[in-house]
């Protein structure tokens, strides 16, 4: 199912800011309600999170502030018109009415008028004594506004009555608008599903939307896929905030489990010469773009450049449409037979000339790619003097650290340069990367077990409000599916198994054939956990070929220590291993993979000097947080989603 989001657009158009008279400096209000301790303000949880609802506040002056999620206006009765009371000045005409400067401006400046209907002011048109119209200011139009606000502490909105006094209607009306008020709490003045509401008493801040129409939460429904484009609204919306809220609380929960299981954090670095896959598909970190080979200067200038000097191609590819349009007329008129000849053969050196200018261009665009070629390239010159690249793994760093300090784990982003449109990868992925001293394939798929099901109980029990809406408007079944996976033993199966499993499935077709040696697809693992086993399943003990090379290799000599947890609806959360401390093997490896030796000595030097056995693994972050809420694509859990062909803010 693919959430839509409500932005509803308000009726009113957008006035002129606030009169600086309007916006007042916030004093600070006593009160015994918890505030921001840096914004002086309080947050919509604090009222919402009591088990009255906030009810018990009544009376009390709070200062609130959000973002305006829907709006209406409702307005008073004007009062009755008062009679003309006045006095003439002291030295006017009998019978002369006095005229003030508003309603000079509004005889002489119609587009005053208009300011003034904007703002709620009435006008009145009366006769002079000339004939002609004078125009009254009357009382303005009353009003009051109901804002829904939302600030993004918890899933519920805030309403706020504003009267037209404090503010014009105009601006606090429309959608997006971010507003700051001080004022009393009441119960609702109009019923409905809110347990209390806050009347404004001052308006201490008012950001507008300048055009509404190209806000694009403007719109009554949008849904994720296109909130992509606009990533940095995006986090107004419920959904959206609700995930960001869940994400917040599972990245809580991760370093809770580690730091109560008795593991240091630790930072391992985003640029690496070392690719701790091999073999895998990285991103090049380099300076060297900008610097460009040029060859040795001529000193005559070519034919192609006295021609074209100054002249760029668009221009010639121009002008060639012209020509040809000429030619054409001409043909249809035998009158002027050398007029035609003069004109075919100015478009015959107009061609050549564009023909020119295409080649030239078509091989400085090839040197240009050869030049950022790496085997082009001489890394001596560039920032690092060697190639760098964006990591794809902190695990063989934090081994480091775990041969000194024994249980380590880090969180961070890693970087895969894969040409995938796979609804379950982005080039940067969070990671979550541990390792383990004195420890074994067995224990390191128990540690990831327990870190899986601490984290979808951490979610049903601190993440309540938001996994009720989740609940109704993402997945109806999220709840018992994270259920399951906290209650249910795992199945636990060897990759051999597997495969005899899904060679049997002959009702089934697979993209990819089920042979012995072959790497499990997303739909093969898919397969295993939603279709046969209906629950999280292990598979260890993989072939060689399809796992990194540092991975420990078994006894049989084609298989290596290697496991995977599958989880239905998401697939593949978690891929650890033990790890290979025995240097010879581990040099095999890397020559039999044909990777650079020198690359990884300081890996080889963690095996030569105090080696112990040891164990880890990666849990996909981002995946996590699809398990947690129910959302199809990566791309809508991830803020800033980078993925192929795809980048924005």
């Amino acid at each position: 199912m693919s959430p839509k989001e409500e932005a509803p657009a308000a009726a009113a158009t957008e006035a002129p800011k606030m009169a600086p008279q309007q916006q007042q400096e916030a004093a600070p209000v006593k009160t015994h309600i918890p505030t921001s301790k840096y914004s002086k303000r309080v947050v919509l949880k604090t009222l919402f999170s009591r088990e009255d609802r906030g009810i018990g506040l009544s009376g009390e002056r709070i200062v609130i502030g959000g973002w305006v999620k829907s709006s209406k206006e409702v307005r008073k009765q004007p009062p009755l018109p008062q009679p003309d009371t006045a006095q003439p000045q002291p030295g006017a005409k009998a019978g002369q009415k006095d005229v003030t400067c508003t309603e000079i401006l509004q005889n002489r400046m119609p587009i005053f008028r208009t300011f003034l209907k904007l703002f709620g002011v009435g006008t009145h048109a009366e006769k002079d004594s000339a004939g002609g119209l004078t125009y009254r200011a009357q009382h303005p139009v009353m009003s009051t506004v109901f804002l829904q606000i939302s600030d993004g502490s918890c899933i519920d909105s805030l309403q706020v009555v504003v009267d037209s006094t404090l503010a014009p209607p105009g601006q606090i009306l429309l959608s997006g608008t971010c507003i700051l008020v001080e004022g009393v709490i009441q119960r609702p003045s109009t019923g409905g599903k809110h347990s209390i509401e806050v009347k404004a008493e001052k308006v201490l801040h008012l950001g507008v939307v300048e055009d509404h129409e190209k806000y694009p939460l403007s719109k009554k429904r949008l849904p994720l896929h296109t909130l992509r484009d606009w990533a940095h609204f995006r986090p107004r919306t419920t959904t959206v905030a609700s995930i960001t809220r869940i994400r917040h609380s599972l990245t809580h929960a991760t370093h809770n489990f580690f730091q109560n299981n008795g593991f240091l954090y630790v930072q391992v670095p985003v640029i690496t010469t070392t690719d701790s896959e091999g073999l895998s598909n990285k991103f090049n970190v380099t300076t060297l773009l900008g610097k460009t080979i040029t060859e040795e200067p001529s000193n005559k200038p070519t034919s192609v450049t006295k021609q074209v000097s100054g002249v760029s191609l668009e221009s010639i590819k121009a002008s060639l449409k012209e020509k040809s349009n000429q030619v054409e007329e001409l043909k249809r008129t035998d009158s002027n037979r050398e007029a035609l000849l003069a004109a075919i053969q100015d478009l015959k050196k107009t061609n050549e000339l564009a023909s020119q200018l295409e080649a030239k261009e078509k091989k400085e665009k090839e040197k240009a790619t050869a030049l950022v070629k790496p085997d082009k390239l001489d890394f001596t010159d560039d920032f690092f003097s060697c190639q760098a690249f964006l990591t794809v793994s902190g695990r063989l760093h934090l081994e480091s650290y775990a041969c000194a300090l024994g249980n380590v784990y880090s969180f961070g982003p890693r970087f895969k340069a894969q040409t995938s449109h796979s609804t379950r990868h982005v080039s940067e992925m969070w990671m979550v990367e541990a390792e383990m001293a004195f420890a074994e394939l067995e224990e390191a798929m128990g540690c990831a077990t327990d870190l899986l099901k601490h984290l979808c109980k951490w979610v049903l029990e601190k993440c309540n409000e938001d996994m009720k809406f989740v609940l109704k408007r993402v997945d109806q079944s999220i709840v018992g599916r994270l259920q399951s996976v906290v209650s249910t033993n795992f199945e636990k199966l060897p990759y051999c198994k597997a495969i005899d499993i899904l060679k049997q499935a002959k009702e089934q077709k697979f993209d990819m054939n089920v042979e012995w040696g072959v790497p499990l697809t997303e739909e093969h693992e898919s397969y295993l956990a939603d279709e046969i086993f209906k629950k999280p399943v292990i598979i260890y003990d993989y072939p060689k070929e399809v796992k990194p090379f540092y991975v420990r290799l078994n006894d049989d000599g084609k298989t290596v220590a290697a496991f995977d947890v599958i989880v239905p609806k998401v697939g593949a959360v978690i891929r650890g291993s033990q790890n290979e401390e025995r240097v010879k093997g581990l040099s095999t490896r890397i020559k039999e993979l044909g990777l650079s030796s020198e690359q990884y000595e300081w890996y080889l030097d963690l095996r030569r000097n105090g080696t112990a056995k040891h164990a880890g693994f990666s849990l996909t972050f981002d995946l996590i947080v699809l398990l947690a809420t129910g959302i199809s694509d990566i791309r809508d859990v991830v803020p800033f989603p980078r993925s192929y062909g795809k980048i924005s803010n």
